[in-house]
This record gives structure tokens, sequence and C-alpha cells, in this order.
């Protein structure tokens, strides 16, 4: 902490108002991150509500996937296709500094709302458009949904076991990156709107933003000329540098260098290994794999997974016991990091939400509020906005 820190208990956001029109997850995500770090978030919904509000898992008729990603924001319901609520949404973005939408494009200026429009209308205001495939290409129109772009960007053919079936990763990242994306996006737009006094649009597509995720693959396509494949729990250009059994579960190692080689080596008992010729540099033990790996095997089928990351921690060997989610979520790392922090709801009582996981000088973490009920702020938002009309 500096001594004289003018941002000491402030949020770095607050005093940031975003006028969000996004539902499912990607939109969502991005404006939860900004919310955490103290903007004042509006949810335009429908009727019916964002469309996680009826995906479980439920408890107490409460979507808990819609409280996890809709944390720490307001609930306005508006109907975008009437004249009211369109001309309400106009006037709410004259008084916000960030707009965000993933709707597919077009769908906007049928309401009266797109980004030429208001950004001409609000020269301040930064516009920032989340969809599956951007505002250009020829995909432009396509529906999208995390699997989708999973399957399209090559992130599912390179995942899964040699010889195996592609498949899709165990969450939804193409979402995830497009709503870190679209937080990038949106902050950088902020910073230069300091310098120039204008906002603008900021285009984000989540197949951009799940391609971009994958250097390595990107490195080997773009600039090798190869086509990566499956390579299951081992990496695909480095050894020893995966997954390996043990007497009662996996242990993973990341060896990528011939001084940790040497060390790994003398930490499982087999410095012949090397000087083994075959395993002489990190290109050659990835080329023979195979037979690496059974001495790996061989030296962990007697010890418990634990033990074996015991061993090659102590020499300084990167290693770690496999873990559920549960056991991350519950660790006393995550735990110190404050990954998640308490929150309160009506009916649900309190339980613990995710948190954006950067760490800022003087903002404290915790001391958010839980997802809003469907439409729990809209006489509150409207009745300012006649405040505000009536001055």
């Amino acid at each position: 902490m500096f001594k004289d820190d003018k941002t000491a208990g402030r949020r770095p956001l607050e005093g940031v108002r975003v006028l969000d029109f996004s539902r499912v997850l990607a939109g969502p995500y991005c404006t939860a991150l900004m919310a955490d770090l103290g903007a004042e978030v509006i949810k335009v919904e429908p009727a019916a509500g964002d469309d996680y509000r009826h995906i479980g898992p439920f408890k107490e008729g409460e979507s808990l996937l819609f409280q996890s990603v809709n944390r720490g924001k307001k609930s306005i319901v508006l109907d975008l296709k009437s004249a009211k609520g369109a001309a309400a949404a106009r006037a709410l973005a004259a008084d916000c500094d960030v707009l965000i939408e993933n709707f597919r494009p077009g769908v906007m200026e049928r309401f009266g709302l797109g980004a030429e429009e208001l950004c001409t209308a609000y020269p301040q205001l930064v516009y920032v458009s989340v969809s599956g495939f951007g505002q250009t290409g020829p995909n432009r129109m396509l529906p999208a949904y995390d699997i989708i772009i999973q399957a399209m960007c090559g992130l599912m053919d390179m995942t899964g076991d040699p010889g195996g079936p592609p498949m899709m990763a165990g969450d939804a990242f193409a979402d995830v990156a497009g709503g870190m994306f679209a937080a990038f996006g949106t902050m950088v737009a902020l910073f230069d709107r300091t310098r120039s006094g204008r906002g603008r649009h900021v285009d984000l597509a989540l197949y951009d933003s799940l391609v971009s995720m994958m250097p390595v693959a990107a490195c080997r396509a773009l600039m090798a000329g190869e086509t990566p494949k499956r390579t299951g729990n081992k990496h695909a250009l480095s050894a020893p540098f995966g997954t390996y059994p043990a007497k009662d579960g996996c242990f993973s190692v990341a060896v990528l260098n011939d001084r940790l080689f040497a060390c790994f080596t003398e930490a499982i008992g087999a410095p012949d290994l090397a000087e083994d010729e075959r395993f002489a540099s990190d290109v050659l033990r990835r080329q023979n794999e195979p037979a690496l790996a059974r001495r790996i095997e061989d030296w962990a089928a007697a010890r418990c997974a634990q033990d074996a990351v015991a061993v090659l921690t102590e020499a300084g060997i990167p290693a770690a016991a496999l873990s559920t989610v549960s056991e991350a979520w519950a660790s006393p790392q995550a735990q110190a990091r404050g990954l998640a922090s308490p929150v309160k709801h009506p009916m649900l009582g309190e339980f613990s939400v995710p948190e954006q996981p950067v760490h800022f000088s003087g903002a404290a973490r915790g001391s958010r509020k839980a997802a809003p009920e469907l439409g729990a702020h809209t006489q509150e938002i409207l009745e300012q906005l006649q405040e505000g009309e009536a001055k």
C-alpha cells in the first residue's frame, strides 16, 4: 500500500455507469467484472427476464447461474419493441459511460439504439457490441453458443486423447474469453476517452476471442505450417509436461528446460535419463515421450499422488496433484486470494459468488450485492430519468 494513496477505500470503477443489454453469459460476465470493481451496472431485461434466470441449477426457485454472473447489478424491465421502452433506453444511454449489448448485428438498429446513431448523439459513449462472429465477415449473422465457437475455432479438434474423438472444454471458455476481451476493450476505450474526449464503438466477437486465446496453436498453424492434433493430457511440444498416473490418482508435472529435466531425473531416482540421447533436448524428449512416460509411471506407481508431488516440489519441479473444482474453491490459496465473497439475497440468504481476480491497491474486496430480482430497480431508475428531464 502506498503511504499517500488517494485511491484508498475506493473501487477503481466507482462513478462509471454501464447500461447493460446483454444476456446469457459473455456480456453478463463482462459487466459482472465491472460491477465487482464499483461500476453501476443497469441490466435491461425483457418481461421474461434474461434467459439465464431460467437455467439451473436452482435453489428456492432462483437460478444460481444467473446469480453468479449478474452479481452487483441493477435490473430494469423495458420493452425495447415499444416506442416508450426504446425512448427510456435511449434516455438512459445519454446518462451512461458505457453501453454493452450482445444481440445479433442489426437488432439494436431496429430498436433505434444502434451504435452509429447513439455514438453520434452521445459522442462520449463507449458502445460495446458482443456477438458470436462480430459486426463484419461472412458469419456475422450466424447464431452462436459456446460449443459452436469451440467447434469452429479448432479448440475441440485439439482437445481429447490421440486417436479419440474431439472434446469440448469443461466450461464455457468461448463466452468467458469474449467477456474478458469485452471488459478489456471497454477499459481501453474509456482510457482513450480521457485523452480524446470521445468514446467509440467496440466490436468484440467470441470467435475472435477464443482463437486469440490459443497462442501456441496460432504459432504452429500460422508460422510453422502445422495442424495441431490431440495430445490428451500431455503438452504438444514439451516433455515431461503433462499428467501421469500414481497409485491413487494422477499428478501433473511441467518440465520446460534442460536444467529442470536434470533436477527431475535426480528427484525420481533416474539420473541415467539425463544422459540418454533420446532425451537430450526438449524436442527429443517430446518425440520420445512414451519411453519417458514409462519410467515416470514406474516411479510413481508405488506412491500416492500427493507423495509424488511432495518429492518433486522439494526438488523445485512444478508439480501438482489433481483437484476437483470444489476442492479448488475451498483451497487455502483461493481463500487467501479472496476469489469468492459472500452476498445476501432475500430468498437464498447468504452465499458466496465469484469475484473478479485482479487485486488493486487501496481497493477492498467483497462487500457486494447479490444479483437483482427481475425489474427490482425499474421504478427507481425511471423516476431518476423523469427527475433529470424535469431539470
